[in-house]
C-alpha cells in the first residue's frame, strides 16, 4: 500500500459524489455515536501528508465521521494506528 493510499484511508473507495449522497441520505437520521471521535482538539492539517496533526485523520475522514457506521469508524481508527506506526 502506498503512502498516498494510507493517507486516503478507508473512505478512499468512495467517490466524493457517493460520500455526498450518503451524507444527504443520513441528514436528519440517527447517527451512530458508539465509537468516540479521535479528535484531540489540535486541528491543523499537515500539507505534506494531508492529515490532521492532532488526530491523524484525512479531511474526508474528519468531515464524514458523523455519518460513518461503527464499523467504518473502527476502520478509520485502525488506519490511524497504521499511519502513526508508519506501516
Amino acid at each position: 500500500m502506498s503512502a498516498e493510499d494510507r493517507a486516503a484511508g478507508p473512505l478512499s473507495g468512495e467517490s466524493r459524489a457517493q460520500r455526498r449522497q450518503r451524507r444527504e441520505e443520513r441528514r436528519g437520521g440517527v447517527l451512530d455515536t458508539s465509537v468516540p471521535s479521535p479528535c484531540i482538539a489540535i486541528c491543523q492539517m499537515d500539507s505534506s501528508n494531508r492529515q490532521c496533526i492532532g488526530c491523524h485523520r484525512t479531511i474526508d475522514e474528519i468531515r464524514d465521521w458523523p455519518i460513518l457506521t461503527a464499523d467504518e469508524k473502527r476502520a478509520v481508527l485502525a488506519a490511524i494506528e497504521e499511519r502513526k506506526n508508519g506501516a
